[in-house]
């Protein structure tokens, strides 16, 4: 169950899927008939939010490994004064 919930957290595909029709998509993924009851006691609301959320934190993650543009601008004048040394 949590694997399902991941993908329906992280994939907007499988989402729309399983907004069409929670439970075909719960019992696709191999849910048992007890996890697909609970499973359409599902908060829509914030099954959309905690999805928006995490998607802006990967999103920020990504960014935050690549240095910003005033970074690599900076490292090219230091670059170019060493050069003059």
């Amino acid at each position: 169950m949590e694997a399902f919930l991941a993908r329906i957290y992280v994939d907007a595909n499988a989402r729309a899927r399983f907004k069409t029709d929670p439970l075909a998509e719960a019992s696709h993924a191999g849910l048992s008939p007890d996890e697909c009851a609970a499973i359409m006691k599902i908060d829509w609301v914030g099954l959309e939010l905690a999805a928006h959320s995490f998607a802006m934190k990967r999103h920020t993650k990504v960014r935050s490994t690549r240095p910003s543009l005033g970074a690599r601008i900076q490292d090219f004048f230091y670059g170019m004064l060493g050069f003059f040394r």
